[in-house]
């Protein structure tokens, strides 16, 4: 889109909301034209309107937090938010910067359910399908969405369950299970080294939705000879997937606020 059809006033007053939202009753007029670089009474006016609009409430401390119309946008916004079609609306630029196979998944109990395939034009086909089941513990889609569980919680999810070894590669008990999730919690993506497949390779991310809730997982399939050469893209790659499908879920990564 040309710069010439820019609206300098819309992209302010976004700004402002997006400062609010992240430090909602935390900053006063003066504070937010600081932060902004924008001189007082352009910050005057647009937060008047903003006020006189509800998209914003002042407080008793001359604070301001979101106001009650921009909750019901959200809430009209998320009665409409279709999982699907955002995943293969971003999930094709994915499948097209690493030419791979890229699929959603959602947990299912000890079971993930693959609903959504992005497949690269190859006569090369991964083992998972769309519309199957496969179990968590040996996938990196349902491994990654297993990191919404405490140990506690794990054992009673998997009580009276066995983890059903698919290759010398699947991990055999709870332990080494809650040993991977400790490691994926902290890096943002899972890694499955040939624990469904011989020669398969998978990395997942988690998606969550506004109220930080992992709602599923993404996951890019490699086979072994393209792990070695893409195994870095692919990381960075299906991180950045999972984070616009959680922004389209409306998730705020705190660790990316503003500071101030």
């Amino acid at each position: 889109m040309s710069e010439k059809y820019w609206m300098r006033s819309i992209e302010r007053a976004n700004l402002v909301l997006n400062l609010i939202a992240k430090h909602p009753g935390k900053y006063r007029l003066i504070d937010i034209s600081k932060a902004l670089d924008i001189n007082k009474s352009s910050m005057f006016s647009l937060l008047n309107t903003l006020e006189i609009l509800g998209w914003v409430i002042k407080e008793k401390g001359d604070t301001y937090i979101l106001g009650p119309a921009l909750g019901a946008y959200g809430s009209a916004y998320f009665q409409n938010f279709n999982l699907l079609q955002s995943f293969n609306m971003e999930a094709l630029k994915t499948r097209e910067n690493l030419k791979e196979n890229i699929l959603l998944g959602v947990l299912n109990e000890t079971n993930v359910l693959f609903l959504a395939k992005q497949e690269n034009d190859s006569t090369v086909r991964v083992a998972i399908e769309v519309g199957m089941q496969y179990p968590a513990h040996a996938t990196a889609t349902g491994k990654i969405q297993l990191i919404q569980y405490n140990y506690n919680e794990l054992q009673v999810l998997y009580k009276e369950k066995d983890l059903v070894r698919k290759t010398p590669n699947t991990i055999k008990t709870i332990d080494e299970l809650w040993e991977q999730l400790e490691i994926a919690r902290k890096l943002g993506y899972i890694i499955s080294d040939q624990e469904w497949a011989k020669g398969c390779y998978s990395i997942a991310a988690p998606v969550y939705n506004h109220k930080n809730e992992i709602i599923c997982g993404v996951n890019c399939t490699l086979l072994e000879d393209s792990w070695y050469e893409k195994k870095d893209e692919a990381i960075s790659e299906i991180i950045h997937l999972a984070k616009r499908l959680s922004n389209h879920a409306g998730y705020i990564d705190k660790t990316e606020l503003l500071t101030i």
